[in-house]
């Protein structure tokens, strides 16, 4: 798919981190950008900085999901591209004992719900809703009608010590690609997945010093952590080589998560 102003884009997530990196490295090819996020003032900011539109929106809600599709489509028209990058996670173990109390317990299961309805039902949810809008497209001359990238995780693979929700979301969304590239394979709509290892995203910036430093240690090559713009490069390439489809990445520097 060749990137220009005539190709609208969806990225949830958009607000900040690689959500916002991927808006902005599709915004500079001249897509019209809409932006589905929850922080409505870091969204509103970059939807004016990019010339695209902000649509405050809850993943895990139909109602607010269909409202957002809908606020996209009458500023830029059926988008051709969803990046989806809407996420967040929790650390709690299976069970254990209160390191106080000695009481035992365990992992809340309306926690362990929430984290699964956020990163795997409300990937799905997107990508349903945005493939339906592309099935009403005019194929390109090569046959395609749009590309879907998701967001996994490392965790999908070698999930650490508390991540039993997160891991089996982002497992989730790493199982359904090969199939949802199936489903969609005869309407010319491609999809993908990256798996990102530790990127230097809002969440990490907040860390110290000396944490964000052992992090960055433990990464084989190159000991840093993962820049917003490399997940937006592979996001990128992914949408325009007509080739790539059904595939998961890692992006993580060759890392593999230790238990703890």
């Amino acid at each position: 798919m060749q990137l220009d102003s005539t190709i609208a884009a969806v990225v949830t997530g958009g607000a900040s981190g690689l959500g916002a990196a991927t808006a902005r490295r599709l915004a500079g090819h001249g897509l019209k950008v809409a932006l589905f996020d929850l922080n409505a003032q870091q969204g509103e900011a970059l939807a004016r900085e990019l010339g695209g539109v902000f649509c405050q929106v809850d993943v895990t809600s139909e109602e607010q999901v269909d409202a957002a599709f809908a606020k996209a489509r009458a500023a830029h028209g059926q988008e051709r591209v969803l990046v989806n990058c809407a996420g967040t996670g929790n650390a709690v173990k299976t069970a254990g004992r209160d390191k106080t109390t000695g009481e035992i317990k365990h992992f809340p299961l309306a926690n362990f719900d929430r984290i699964i309805q956020i990163n795997l039902v409300g990937t799905f949810r997107c990508i349903a809703k945005s493939a339906a809008g592309m099935l009403t497209l005019d194929a390109l001359e090569d046959g395609e009608r749009g590309a879907i990238v998701n967001t996994a995780s490392v965790a999908a693979q070698d999930g650490q010590m508390g991540q039993a929700a997160y891991s089996a979301s982002k497992a989730g969304v790493l199982g359904m690609t090969l199939p949802i590239a199936r489903d969609l394979m005869s309407e010319g709509i491609r999809v993908n997945t990256i798996l990102p290892g530790i990127f230097n995203t809002p969440l990490l910036q907040a860390a110290p010093d000396n944490v964000k430093a052992a992090l960055a240690a433990s990464v084989p090559f190159p000991k840093r952590l993962g820049k917003p713009d490399e997940y937006a490069q592979l996001a990128e390439l992914m949408i325009t080589n007509g080739y790539f489809n059904g595939e998961s990445v890692r992006l993580d520097g060759a890392i593999r998560m230790a238990p703890r």
